[in-house]
């Protein structure tokens, strides 16, 4: 179990800190839900949670296979809904591996994106759509 502790700390704006490490971190409620957009908004945390659970996902699986990840970056694209309830409906991935397409490990790789905790825990209206793109070579 690991504890994060939330503080509102008025004008939309929250401050959340990570139990084990002290860690804190900032939100604000986007532009176009009364923020000022100053900070992650609560949603844009989701899109960064896949992200780095897929790039995290991805390294560990790496790290066993001796394979070199340096440099791999990944986009993810956030998009609301149009109706109600306000909600995340597509994430989009972009996944900019530097290795090569016919790498002997890109299945695996590609597998572990798929298999890894926040992909497991996104609600299955939510549409993700992953691109990847093999530069190395």
């Amino acid at each position: 179990m690991i504890e994060i502790r939330v503080a509102y700390e008025g004008d939309l704006h929250c401050t959340a800190v990570h139990g084990p490490s002290g860690t804190t971190l900032g939100t604000d409620a986007p532009v176009d839900n009364y923020g000022r957009g100053e900070l992650f908004s609560p949603t844009d945390l989701l899109a960064a949670s896949l992200a780095t659970c897929m790039a995290t996902s991805m390294g560990i699986a790496a790290r066993r296979k001796q394979i070199d990840l340096h440099g791999m970056r990944l986009e993810v694209r956030k998009h609301m809904s149009g109706d109600q309830p306000r909600r995340v409906a597509k994430l989009e991935v972009e996944i900019h591996m530097p290795l090569p397409e016919d790498h002997s490990e890109r299945k695996l790789l590609q597998s572990t994106v798929l298999g890894c905790p926040v992909t497991h825990s996104i609600h299955p209206d939510i549409e993700v759509p992953i691109t990847w793109h093999w530069e190395g070579g």
